[in-house]
């Protein structure tokens, strides 16, 4: 099974994210995917930038590297950027709307389907296949038996299955996305004037309840789980159905964790102080529960 490093979520300063790169080149990563996903306002690396780094890293290393684009759209500036990438991107492209990949359709260009993509039934799959997919990111909330039911149906109804299926296996699951920027908010901010108050909290900002248990964390426009989502000991069952096991950055401890998750180490993996864990929606539970 190959292991991916998904697109930093949270807005970490440049010397971060360079140095993150640099050491994700030589990590047991197969796959890393770059780029601005949640806020374009986020503008430590320009979007000329991202596209060198991409060219950086694929003349560079034999890893696969991936361009992904914005989830939420919200200005035409945000529309010409889509437009850009999927017109001179020199990588494949995570597209994470369906904007992207009707750009990437009318190019005839092969694209990766995001998590964000609502894909839950196998015509929906057959869809995207024809329009030009080459791997599928399964929606987060989905369970081992729904993806197992899923394929099995769309080899039924005929599917092309030379595709590749990923599974977002560890960091906060990101579970949804709104033109509010709850950061901001926190902050007292009007988002319009935010002063990109995101790069506080580099790991999001964590939301408890009244008991004090941690129930969401919070990044800009985006909100994730409050439990960070580690499927490595259910490796096992992702054998013969999973293809890629994606691992979400949380700091550059996470490259540790790709190698646990290739090596299949759970003794390796780093955790962060006070981190709770969890495994339901691929146990096909309440999200929150840990299911050894």
């Amino acid at each position: 099974m190959k292991v991916s490093l998904g697109p930093i979520q949270y807005h970490w300063s440049r010397q971060q994210i360079v140095e993150f790169y640099q050491a994700a080149s030589s990590s047991d990563a197969d796959i890393i995917y770059l780029g601005e996903t949640v806020c374009s306002k986020r503008t430590e690396l320009h979007p000329n930038e991202w596209i060198e780094l991409t060219e950086e890293l694929s003349n560079n290393t034999d890893k696969q590297i991936v361009l992904s684009t914005q989830t939420l759209l919200e200005t035409p500036a945000d529309m010409a950027l889509l437009k850009r990438y999927c017109d001179n991107s020199p990588v494949l492209i995570e597209a994470n709307d369906m904007g992207a990949i009707g750009l990437l359709s009318d190019n005839k260009l092969p694209f990766v389907s995001g998590h964000a993509i609502n894909c839950y039934n196998a015509r929906t799959l057959k869809q995207l296949r024809n329009l030009g997919m080459q791997r599928w990111v399964m929606p987060v909330e989905l369970s081992r038996q729904w993806l197992s039911k899923l394929l099995q149906e769309a080899n039924d109804i005929g599917v092309d299955m030379d595709f590749e299926t990923e599974v977002f296996s560890h960091g906060y699951l990101p579970l949804a996305y709104s033109a509010r920027c709850f950061t901001s908010r926190n902050e007292n901010r009007e988002k319009s004037d935010c002063q990109q108050c995101c790069i506080q909290y580099p790991q999001g900002l964590a939301v408890k309840s009244q008991a004090q248990q941690r129930i969401f964390t919070l990044n800009g426009i985006q909100t994730q789980s409050g439990y960070c989502y580690n499927l490595l000991n259910d490796l096992a069952s992702m054998d013969n159905l999973v293809d890629v096991a994606r691992i979400s950055p949380l700091d550059i401890g996470s490259l540790a964790t790709v190698s646990a998750f290739k090596h299949r180490q759970p003794d390796q993996q780093p955790l962060l102080a006070s981190q709770q864990q969890c495994n339901g929606y691929w146990q096909q539970n309440i999200g929150m529960a840990n299911i050894m």
